[in-house]
């Protein structure tokens, strides 16, 4: 099961190394298990199913610890997050019924590309205050919120409904083709495309992968891909890393939050082009 590792002896580094995979997670937006999977696999020599099956935990993890602290802070947009998961679902169902049928490598290069594109791109946003005016579709869904900063609740307005659930829908359509999460997509699609402020994307975002991941995580617990040492040793630390995260969005720099989110993103393209080049993907 784990290509020769005991995990019981090495819980207490599985907690300490996934306690920053979930701080990275939380503040960026993007879960744990952008960390999880290749840091279990290539670090700690787990079989690639079973690290997915702790990642999966691991994100809902994420999602259950800094999401009800986000809610609770303001920081949230919960009519946007459900909203937007119609359009996330319904194309991880797509995109999971074409991966069967359709060549992956060509398609991992483009997102690749796209990916390291719009990280570049959002680096050039730097307001954090979100679109000026308001939106009539948004208006009329009550899409617009306020989140808190040093001079107050700041209210925002919510642009291009259609699009953004557009985004969503590819979004959702390569987590299931491709088999990866798509919080890199739905932060840039919130930030960039809907105009919603930074910490806004990257905390509604953490609300959504947990939607996400509920459903996948039960299909891995099925098949007995969810090794309950192992899982639990990994939520326990992603949980605190998390925590730890939810604490530092209030009163980190907004442009530093980018620095980090972008930096992550141009790994995981760099991964996603490698990998399809390579055909691993």
């Amino acid at each position: 099961m784990h290509a020769g590792v005991d995990v019981r002896l090495l819980i207490p580094l599985l907690v300490a190394a996934s306690s920053g995979a979930g701080l990275l997670g939380a503040l960026t937006g993007l879960g744990g298990g952008v960390v999880i999977v290749p840091l279990l696999t290539l670090v700690f020599g787990v079989n690639i199913r079973y690290a997915i099956g702790a990642s999966l935990i691991s994100v809902i993890a994420t999602s259950s610890g800094a999401a009800a602290a986000y809610v609770r802070e303001g920081y949230t947009n919960i009519r946007v997050a459900m909203f937007l998961e119609i359009a996330t679902t319904s194309g991880a169902l797509l995109g999971a019924y074409l991966a069967s049928r359709v060549r992956t490598h060509a398609i991992a290069v483009v997102f690749g590309v796209v990916l390291a594109s719009s990280a570049l791109a959002s680096l050039r946003r730097r307001s954090d205050t979100g679109a000026a005016s308001s939106d009539r579709i948004a208006a009329r869904l009550r899409l617009d919120g306020a989140f808190p900063t040093a001079d107050g609740r700041t209210p925002y307005h919510v642009r291009r409904v259609p699009l953004g659930f557009g985004l969503m829908f590819v979004a959702g359509g390569l987590s299931g083709l491709l088999g990866i999460g798509s919080g890199a997509v739905k932060v840039l699609a919130m930030d960039d495309t809907m105009r919603l402020p930074f910490k806004v994307a990257t905390t509604t975002s953490n609300l959504m992968i947990g939607v996400t991941a509920t459903a996948s995580a039960g299909v891995y617990f099925s098949r007995g891909y969810v090794d309950p040492v192992l899982a639990s040793s990994v939520m326990v630390g992603v949980l605190l890393g998390a925590l730890l995260g939810a604490r530092l969005l209030a009163v980190a720099s907004t442009y530093a939050l980018r620095l980090l989110f972008a930096g992550v993103i141009l790994v995981l393209a760099g991964e996603m082009i490698l990998g399809g080049i390579t055909g691993r993907v």
